[in-house]
């Protein structure tokens, strides 16, 4: 089998942190267990083995589905050859379930962002992925790598990080270090905003994260009060409930009418 640069194929090679990372899977993990990104299957083989019921992997490479159809046999496991990022999650799974992965560095951004559009069947997410994104999704408030994806996330997860892993232990070895990272989905149900509202609200802020919010939002929201001293911040100075506090005040002038054309 060989590895697909296009995919951002690096195959663990450890059995050690394999062990480390099914070991890292709460006692309660919800059931089914997904793994997303399997390739040779060194982590499927602890996984299936030592939970021994039912586990499903997703895998884009026609070739890795074929090498673990032939190489790991057991009742439980269900390989389905797909795009994880085109895969509707809901019409797969009823109750919520638990993913595990050797993320692809090259789309592990774009996993998170699913992540969070199904977050409602997500129980846990137990990731590897580069050091610097989860780093990033891990950040708190005040932090120069506090982001997007660290405001999104910590809405709805709790987010830690596990442990560091050398780029010595895959095949072939990443320009790049590597870490693994646990969320656990928190109690959330809804937001009292519009959520798309709320994720235009960070988006935007984050991406003129050097001005305050009071001008980063000015010409693509509402205008509010000046003198609000939530507007006088950076993005990276807001927690997420006080996003979800400006994204209220913000819609609730839009649903006055009170856009930043009509005053």
């Amino acid at each position: 089998m060989h590895t697909k640069k296009y995919w951002g194929q690096h195959f663990l090679t450890d059995h050690n942190i394999a062990r480390k990372i099914v070991a890292s899977i709460p006692q309660d993990a919800s059931r089914p267990i997904i793994e997303v990104g399997p390739g040779k299957g060194m982590l499927t083989r602890y996984l299936i083995s030592l939970i021994s019921d039912s586990l499903t992997v997703i895998e884009i490479d026609p070739e890795a589905v074929t090498y673990l159809h032939k190489t790991i046999h057991h009742p439980g496991l269900n390989i389905i050859q797909a795009d994880f990022l085109s895969c509707h999650i809901d019409t797969m799974f009823k109750n919520p379930i638990t993913m595990v992965g050797n993320f692809p560095y090259n789309i592990s951004s774009q996993i998170f962002f699913k992540i969070l559009h199904d977050k409602n069947l997500i129980r846990y997410v137990i990731g590897m992925i580069q050091k610097e994104v989860a780093e990033r999704i891990v950040a708190p408030p005040g932090s120069k790598t506090y982001g997007i994806l660290s405001v999104l996330l910590s809405t709805f997860f709790s987010t830690e990080m596990l442990f560091k892993v050398s780029s010595k232990v895959f095949d072939p070895p990443p320009n790049v270090q590597s870490a693994v990272i646990r969320l656990t989905r928190n109690n959330r149900i809804s937001l009292p905003c519009n959520e798309s509202l709320y994720f235009r609200v960070i988006k935007t802020s984050f991406n003129q994260r050097r001005k305050i919010l009071k001008n980063s939002l000015k010409s693509f929201f509402v205008n509010l009060p000046a003198q609000l001293e939530i507007l006088q911040k950076r993005p990276e100075q807001l927690h997420h409930e006080e996003f979800i506090e400006l994204t209220c005040r913000i819609e609730e002038r839009m649903q006055n009418g009170l856009t930043s054309k009509s005053n």
